[in-house]
């Protein structure tokens, strides 16, 4: 990402070589986060993209904010957060919401969903055409791929779509690429492995790609799930969201999963992660065991 602009009215960036003011920290040695300006960021995170963030996460935030505050040349958070308060619009927003995201994903986490997805889909007569999926907060395309991996090996030559996606943009920069390096996929059987991926020769020795006939199967898109641009009603089939809710506050969580409920066909299933539940009757899901759930219609 390049440079973002500076605010018509906002602060102004400082010189990397400029000197400090008095008492000011030195240029790219920000000062300690204050729990005030904490209070007001997470504030800001919260109402952009419905993360929570704990009031113990302090540490944390100005960890992944401390590299913002160097590359604008700024010394203190309340600077930053003024920066962000001042245009609203602006690039550093999604600079802002990419460094709090976390990412941790791998190929086939949660094995028994893709054994649920297969047999589920095998129990449907006729089936889809095509077999549509959703990977919601799909981070560096791990889950995608696998999901991808299974359909291709399962039931080859049926049409399948895969809409992939999350917030944060540089994650999914990497998903579309499609390239791993080999320790990401070391636990994978060999079958998998010659079924979905290309080893890297030359300067790309020690990396995979996969293959374009997987890869072709996942669309990949930018998507806030509190903003309005979700798919239309029955659009998929299977609807993976794992580990996604959990930082979203209670209510937030029950207005996406009655959202993944108009999304989903009659019958479809929505995976949630280990941690999650969907135990509320009122949602319209019933639980198939092992944080799978089913769309559940009067």
């Amino acid at each position: 990402m390049g440079s973002p602009g500076v605010p018509p009215n906002g602060p102004k960036a400082r010189p990397p070589d400029a000197p400090a003011g008095p008492g000011a920290p030195l240029p790219g040695m920000p000062s300690a986060l204050d729990p005030k300006t904490f209070e007001r960021l997470r504030t800001l995170l919260h109402a952009r993209t419905g993360i929570h963030l704990g009031p113990g996460k302090l540490p944390m935030v100005q960890s992944r904010l401390n590299r913002r505050l160097r590359h604008l040349g700024l010394g203190t958070y309340p600077e930053y957060l003024a920066w962000l308060e001042s245009d609203p619009g602006g690039a550093e927003w999604t600079a802002f919401i990419n460094a709090l995201t976390t990412n941790l994903t791998r190929f086939f986490r949660e094995e028994h969903h893709f054994s649920k997805l297969t047999q589920w889909l095998r129990s449907l007569d006729p089936l889809p055409r095509p077999i549509r999926v959703w990977c919601a907060g799909c981070s560096t395309g791990e889950e995608p791929y696998s999901v991808a991996m299974v359909l291709h090996a399962e039931f080859p030559g049926s049409p399948a779509r895969i809409l992939a996606t999350d917030l944060d943009s540089a994650v999914l920069q990497e998903a579309r690429a499609g390239i791993y390096d080999q320790a990401r996929v070391k636990d994978l059987p060999a079958a998998w492995l010659r079924l979905a991926f290309l080893k890297g020769r030359g300067g790309q020795a020690g990396r995979v790609r996969v293959r374009p006939e997987v890869g072709a199967l996942v669309d990949f898109h930018p998507m806030n799930l509190l903003e309005g641009n979700w798919p239309g009603p029955s659009s998929f089939e299977v609807i993976f969201c794992r580990n996604v809710m959990i930082y979203f506050d209670k209510e937030t969580q029950r207005e996406i999963v009655r959202r993944f409920h108009r999304t989903l066909v009659p019958g479809g299933l929505l995976m949630v992660g280990h941690s999650e539940s969907l135990m509320d009757a009122s949602l319209g899901f019933e639980s198939l065991g092992g944080t799978v759930f089913r769309r559940r219609d009067p």
